[in-house]
């Protein structure tokens, strides 16, 4: 059986006071405690740097050493462990020095009980227990604030600055002194958003990743992602966390303007491409009117209709292109959710039948309504149930159909079991011009994610090659 006893060293010249001291602490708590006895200082020193005990009982008066010498050799090696001083009748001036060098509590030789005793101890290891911990999780949270990469400030009440982390200081370009000046307010690139950020942390006692700019001593825009909590309502004190997402935000933009350029480089080589073979044809048909001497009327009409339908055609795919990405007007009205669906799969039924395609279709029973132009959406459902269709092999292809309330929006899904989508071009889907049809235009997927946009909606693409393909829209009820 394990020995639970606790052991305590105790460092004392005096062998009949070791016998009356173990007697009182086995009257009182019997089997709890494993009191050993050093007769000297360095009997003493050896077992101390063991470090094998709970609590120290140490005598003052130790021959040429004292207790004092016994607490210092605690600091010089480092060890923290509780010590009880014994010290004699009146010696307040020794008692009030043990204490300033370490001791946990002193005793007076002579006027000892066991019960005092026992209770001295065990508050000792208890309080030692106690203030060990709390200073390792100071020790801990001390170094997650000075070594955070993130601004850590701590204000009182009035929104005064009362702590800061070096990041905070590295960031905002000034000096902990500074800072400790400062209002919060002080801090953000303006006042609007201060004032914004002050009544949101008053009203709902915490803020969560929200986007503030703050601004540096130098005057330096820094756009913050700031998390912020009261600590302590009576006091007011609340702590704010801010990553600094400027480095991201212009990652993020630099990306953005790097997609752009690619797809204005995708759609001028695509509009050149289609707009260059009507003007092909236009020119062909000129040179051919110039080249006849007296063109017949019959020649002339035929040369006039194919520029004619040329530029037809030009007009055509530019008004195309813009429709797939301006801002539509819209018929705005209520429709129940399911409705909307169904009407739009009745536009694609020929399509369905004449490919042998299965249709399984899972409503919600709740009886949602959107409030939709019919017309506008009827096409963008219909572009996607048509690339469904076309996605998969006559006979054996299966379309899903379903909407479903989550978390108070309306999701419609449309799925297909077809070839799928490469990971490479989902990113493209949405892109005018993109397709991978030999006779599309690009321009479907592109309309109708205007379409739902401009609903305020979302749309969201999941594929698999070789399994097919999930489209999910998003929409806010009426």
């Amino acid at each position: 059986m394990k020995n639970t006893r606790k052991r305590i060293l105790m460092i004392d010249d005096d062998e009949d006071d070791f016998f009356l001291v173990n007697s009182l602490l086995q009257d009182v708590a019997p089997e709890q405690y494993h009191l050993e006895w050093a007769p000297t200082y360095q009997k003493g020193i050896a077992a101390i740097e063991k470090k094998e005990h709970e609590l120290y009982l140490v005598d003052y008066r130790l021959g040429q050493y004292t207790g004092i010498d016994t607490l210092r050799h605690f600091q010089e090696i480092g060890y923290e462990a509780p010590v009880i001083m014994l010290t004699g009748k009146g010696d307040y001036a020794i008692d009030n020095e043990a204490m300033m060098a370490g001791a946990t509590d002193y005793l007076v030789k002579g006027e000892i009980t066991g019960q005092e005793l026992e209770r001295a101890i065990r508050y000792g290891i208890t309080e030692f227990k106690h203030l060990r911990l709390i200073a390792e999780n100071e020790r801990k949270y001390f170094g997650i604030f000075e070594k955070s990469h993130d601004l850590i400030i701590l204000a009182d009440c009035h929104k005064n600055v009362i702590e800061v982390n070096p990041t905070a200081m590295r960031k905002l370009q000034y000096s902990k002194e500074e800072l400790l000046t400062m209002n919060l307010k002080e801090l953000f690139m303006q006042e609007a958003e201060a004032l914004q950020f002050l009544l949101d942390i008053c009203e709902d006692s915490a803020i969560v990743h929200k986007e503030f700019t703050f601004k540096s001593k130098s005057g330096q825009k820094l756009d913050m992602l700031i998390n912020a909590n009261k600590l302590d309502e009576q006091l007011g004190t609340f702590l704010c966390v801010a990553e600094d997402i400027s480095d991201k935000k212009r990652e993020e933009q630099e990306k953005r303007n790097q997609e752009k350029f690619v797809i204005t480089g995708r759609i001028a080589r695509v509009i050149a491409h289609e707009v260059r073979n009507p003007l092909t044809n236009i020119l062909l048909a000129v040179g051919q009117y110039r080249q006849d001497e007296v063109p017949t009327v019959e020649d002339s009409n035929l040369y006039l209709d194919i520029i004619e339908r040329n530029c037809t055609r030009i007009n055509v795919l530019v008004t195309e292109l813009l429709q797939s990405t301006r801002m539509l007007e819209l018929n705005m009205q209520e429709y129940p959710a399911n409705e909307v669906v169904k009407k739009a799969l009745v536009l694609s039924q020929d399509r369905l039948q004449l490919n042998g395609i299965r249709l399984l279709e899972h409503y919600m029973e709740e009886e949602a309504v959107l409030v939709v132009d019919e017309e506008k959406m009827n096409i963008a459902l219909l572009n996607l149930l048509i690339n469904a269709i076309e996605a998969m092999t006559p006979g054996n292809g299966i379309l899903t159909v379903s909407t479903q309330m989550s978390q108070g929006k309306l999701l419609i899904r449309i799925g297909d079991n077809g070839t799928g989508i490469p990971e490479e071009n989902k990113g493209k889907l949405f892109d005018p011009f993109y397709t991978s049809k030999a006779k599309g235009t690009g321009l479907g997927l592109t309309s109708t994610q205007n379409i739902i946009l401009n609903h305020k909606g979302t749309i969201q693409v999941e594929s698999v090659l070789g399994e097919g393909t999930l489209f999910t829209i998003t929409l806010p009820p009426a």
